[in-house]
């Protein structure tokens, strides 16, 4: 098959097309890099044409609560309108898990408006909505530092690593249009603040991680489950500690 990824040349659209192209597909990356912008909709038409599948894994490129709202909702309407004239038969999204479940954070509303845009659309669609990566986990602790203390949750959380996402994510787009939804996660439960304290002492990170239960999490209040995937979720194999190992031995990123 044509699968086209937009976002194909970040975390998961990278994983992506490789894993595609390993299978036999001729995958494309689509994104700015390449000429192809979702928001004013330039590149759109050229990339997708001739097209069984198009991916979408972009992101957005702020999260503050008006431009994320205008960018998945913008990109998404212009990312359909091209797939329809182009006659693409299967549009694959992924999305997150407790999206609807957080309505205090702008971006998780900017990702319910998004799947509510897929699911009105006459193009057959799957939405695959992923929990939180494991290579985040660095971020969230920024996020989340003031002084020596991270400040975090004890809400439960089902992280993943990105190549779990990748695989699900790649499977989806090989197989028919779901018409709906299907969440993916990792195979352990942490609680957010012990999740993010045992990434860090991995890395021999000496900031104290501070159970803080008015701690937001991308904007909203959790209490315990909203981060967990419903029952008959896909868990992946890859365990936190399987990933650290590797991540500690491949050196620090950025």
């Amino acid at each position: 098959m044509r699968i086209v990824v937009i976002g194909g040349t970040g975390l998961i659209g990278t994983k992506l097309v490789a894993e595609l192209k390993e299978h036999g597909h001729e995958a494309i990356a689509a994104s700015p890099k390449s000429g192809v912008d979702t928001l004013t909709g330039e590149g759109l038409a050229d990339v997708v044409a001739g097209a069984d599948v198009v991916v979408d894994v972009s992101n957005s490129p702020s999260f503050e609560d008006t431009a994320v709202l205008e960018f998945f909702t913008k990109a998404t309407t212009n990312i359909l309108a091209a797939e329809a004239a182009a006659g693409v038969g299967h549009h694959v999204a992924l999305s997150v898990v407790g999206a609807e479940r957080l309505g205090d954070s702008g971006y998780m509303r900017a990702k319910v408006e998004q799947e509510k845009l897929i699911a009105r659309s006459p193009i057959p669609y799957s939405i695959v909505r992923a929990t939180q990566f494991f290579e985040f986990f660095k971020s969230i602790a920024r996020a989340a530092t003031a002084g020596d203390d991270v400040r975090l949750s004890s809400a439960s959380i089902q992280p993943m690593a990105a190549d779990d996402v990748a695989t699900a994510v790649g499977r989806v787009a090989m197989d028919a249009p779901l018409n709906g939804t299907l969440e993916v996660g990792g195979p352990e439960v942490f609680g957010l603040a012990a999740f993010i304290a045992h990434g860090l002492a991995a890395h021999g990170d000496t900031r104290t991680v501070v159970v803080d239960a008015g701690a937001r999490y991308f904007g909203a209040l959790l209490s315990d489950r909203e981060l967990l995937p419903d029952d008959g979720a896909r868990l992946a194999d890859t365990t936190f500690d399987a990933w650290l190992e590797q991540d500690v031995v491949s050196g620090p990123k950025p």
